[in-house]
């Protein structure tokens, strides 16, 4: 947890018991008058609905191939962990919008939409992070370098050395799922404590988004985050 003027900052993993128990114990405490949720409104719809994501190949055209092919198995693999960990993907930022909507308080969405995200994606890849997609997959199964207990958030270092990684090898991926991410729920941060400043806001991130974003609210580096982060919401 990290605390920055009138914000409290929880990074969790959405696949752990243990997130859904500090969202819990932290919400008690901080009695937040806003609770901002790393979520857009089709995740959040889909959280409230129990629905499954729904990957159809029709959604290739809007999203692009590679954008697609993404989230259709990173959605595979996290139900996978889920099932694992005895617990569904998304249960950390479920159970903050319960808690909010039980105690009448705010709720704030602050990630971009899930489909502006996959398709700044599918243009960011390119042929060499394919390839280390391809020799990172085969290798997987052999390393004994990472080593994960699902139950729990992971340690600040090892998240810092998965994000190290991934900007490293990865370097579209990661500006798009992480860097312009992070600005983008910065500028929206900002914007509840403008218009706030005297209540307490709780924000509910991933544990790979929590430093960052702590970081850009301290610094103010946000101003390169590009027009291609807002669309209109369709019905």
């Amino acid at each position: 947890m990290l605390k920055y003027k009138n914000l409290v900052i929880i990074g969790t993993s959405h696949i752990a018991k243990s997130s859904l128990k500090e969202v819990e114990e932290v919400f008690r405490k901080q009695n937040p008058y806003i609770v901002a949720v790393e979520l857009d409104h089709n995740r959040l719809h889909a959280l409230l609905n129990n629905k499954k994501p729904n990957y159809t190949p029709l959604l290739i055209r809007r999203l692009g191939l590679k954008g697609y092919l993404f989230a259709l198995l990173g959605s595979i693999i996290q139900q996978k962990l889920g099932s694992i960990a005895g617990i569904k993907p998304g249960s950390d930022m479920l159970r903050a919008v319960e808690l909010a909507r039980t105690h009448k308080k705010r709720i704030a969405l602050i990630d971009r939409d899930i489909r502006v995200t996959l398709a700044r994606l599918s243009k960011a890849i390119g042929w060499k992070e394919k390839f280390n997609f391809l020799v990172d997959i085969f290798s997987l199964p052999f390393s004994k370098k990472m080593r994960i207990n699902l139950t729990e958030v992971p340690k600040k270092d090892l998240v810092k050395k998965a994000l190290n990684m991934l900007k490293k090898r990865y370097p579209g991926i990661y500006k798009v799922l992480v860097d312009e991410r992070n600005k983008v729920m910065v500028l929206k941060l900002r914007t509840l404590m403008e218009n706030y400043p005297d209540q307490n806001i709780l924000v509910v991130v991933g544990a790979g988004h929590e430093e960052g974003v702590l970081d850009l609210m301290k610094t103010g580096k946000t101003q390169t985050v590009l027009k291609e982060t807002y669309i209109k919401r369709e019905n």
